[in-house]
């Protein structure tokens, strides 16, 4: 195996070319298509421009409110500075209502890449001090710098998940480095950005006060107070300027919408897809038997405040009830989090904790999928059968973004996209994991050495199985649904795309858990 580089310099230079190549993808698809979200955070630059901060919470000007918490918002503020000299109009919160000038669309798009370069730098440090070749190296750059799903959700669709996924990525590295003080503080800051990313503080919690608050009573309760005063500082500097002004229930209003409906617009892959289709299933059936079951009128899946729907025969399911569900979902990792504590294990118990909170969570969103499959990509290369795995997850998850871009002009975009992962996945794994022959000692037979041979990297049946019924599900989707059923069953495909992924997904969280399970 190649030699890891001995130069820091030369490390340093290499993690450039696949972000200059990833910022040449991204500069070409600004004029690509926009979703709701580009009105909904050109609103926030308007929002906390416009208005002093005692009011970026109870503001209702526009349908799209602030419901991040507080550092986005000071984020957003920072780079309203600079977007009201771009494009005053940009930042006038009246006047600027779906606003989308060449100037506008082209400082957003920016700015989401140049915030990127938290991604960048988190990707390079998470693998600097990793016993890797420069192969392995370039290896997980590019599978976390030129991913599809942050392509597909930040730069077309348009979030800012890069930069959050790197903050996450930066705060493992310095739990994998046993600077956990420093690890802590940053998955702080990281929660007072984007609150869903709580999933995992079970786990940080769990593994900070085992790992980081021992060495004895005295020393053991120095060091808590110490990474509590760390936590209580950042989460101060968040909201003390909102508590100061009386604005604290508007905060969690906003972040807490529980009165949503169980699942989003469009279905999350995840377990309650097929909770609800059995509760519509046993419904069906149930009337065709001649009882009295009223079906629920509103969807499942409207997203908007106050739609919770009853089901009509399952038990309801509430966010307490998710809540639970999830926590004891994690709790396996904890045990192990807490029993051994090791930091080459923080990125796999973070991941299977995200892809906890995406089976079960409480309203989730498809693109949740990247908080797990983003930093998996860091461990795919620890064996084959982990490569294995992050092939197959990363496929699914990322095919599960497909309906995001429904435009025809996006089509060959995000197609490109995953066909071009694929290909990199199999021929970076493949190299990674050759076959190779050993000869077994003191064996001859007949003369000649007896010798076994490890495979190369590959698929197996079940994933080949795997991948054929997702290019069914996208042929029937595309092709072969409006030849066969017309106007009929609209709904059929999207459905179909979410219970497939939502397989997948499932057996990925499964697969984790028994190596969480067996990892001593």
């Amino acid at each position: 195996m190649e030699k890891p580089p001995n130069s820091r310099h030369q490390i340093d230079g290499e993690i450039w070319w696949p972000a200059l190549v990833a910022t040449v993808v991204k500069l070409l698809l600004i004029p690509a298509y926009r979703s709701t979200d580009f009105e909904v955070h050109r609103n926030w630059l308007a929002l906390t421009h416009s208005l002093p901060l005692s009011q970026w919470y109870s503001d209702t000007t526009s349908q799209w409110t602030l419901d991040y918490p507080p550092f986005f918002a000071y984020f957003e503020k920072f780079l309203s500075f600079f977007a009201s000299r771009v494009d005053p109009t940009m930042t006038h919160l009246h006047h600027g209502l779906n606003y989308a000038s060449e100037r506008t669309i082209l400082f957003q798009r920016l700015s989401v890449t140049l915030s990127d370069s938290v991604l960048v730098y988190s990707a390079y440090r998470l693998t600097r001090n990793r016993n890797f070749s420069s192969f392995e190296r370039f290896l997980i750059w590019a599978l976390v710098i030129w991913s599809p799903g942050l392509f597909i959700v930040d730069h077309l669709h348009f979030q800012y998940n890069g930069f959050l996924l790197g903050m996450l990525l930066l705060s493992i590295s310095f739990l994998e480095e046993g600077k956990d003080l420093v690890g802590g503080f940053f998955f702080a800051v990281l929660l007072c950005f984007k609150h869903l990313f709580a999933v995992a503080a079970p786990v940080y919690f769990v593994y900070l006060f085992r790992h980081y608050c021992r060495g004895g009573l005295v020393k053991g309760f120095g060091r808590l107070v110490l990474i509590g005063s760390v936590v209580l500082v950042v989460f101060a500097a968040a909201y003390g300027p909102f508590l100061y002004y009386g604005q604290m229930q508007e905060v969690f209003r906003r972040m807490f919408p529980f009165g949503r409906g169980l699942c989003h617009a469009y279905w999350a892959p995840n377990f309650w897809v097929f909770y609800i289709m059995l509760d519509k299933f046993l419904a069906f059936w149930l009337v065709k038997l001649g009882f009295n079951i009223q079906a629920p009128k509103a969807s499942f899946t409207g997203g908007l405040v106050g739609d919770s729907s009853p089901f009509a025969v399952l038990p309801t399911i509430t966010p307490l009830i998710t809540f639970i569900t999830v926590l004891l979902a994690i709790s396996p990792c904890l045990v192990k989090a807490w029993r051994n504590p090791q930091p080459r294990m923080v990125s796999k118990w973070v991941s299977y904790a995200y892809t906890c909170g995406f089976l079960f969570g409480w309203h989730v969103h498809e693109k949740a999928s990247l908080h797990f499959v983003i930093p998996l990509a860091s461990t795919a290369l620890t064996s084959m059968e982990d490569a294995k795995h992050y092939f197959f997850l990363s496929i699914v998850s990322f095919y599960s973004l497909f309906p995001l871009l429904f435009e025809a002009q996006e089509y060959p975009i995000k197609v490109v996209l995953l066909l071009l992962h694929t290909i990199l996945m199999f021929f970076g794994f493949s190299s990674r994991f050759p076959a190779r022959s050993a000869t077994t000692a003191g064996a001859v037979v007949k003369g000649r050495d007896k010798t076994s041979e490890t495979p190369a990297f590959h698929i197996g049946w079940f994933g080949k199985s795997c991948l054929f019924g997702l290019l069914f599900v996208e042929i029937w989707g595309q092709f072969v649904h409006r030849m066969v059923l017309g106007d009929r069953l609209p709904f059929l495909p999207l459905m179909m795309i979410s219970i497939y992924c939502a397989l997948g997904m499932i057996y990925s969280w499964i697969w984790q858990l028994r190596h969480i399970i067996l990892i001593h």
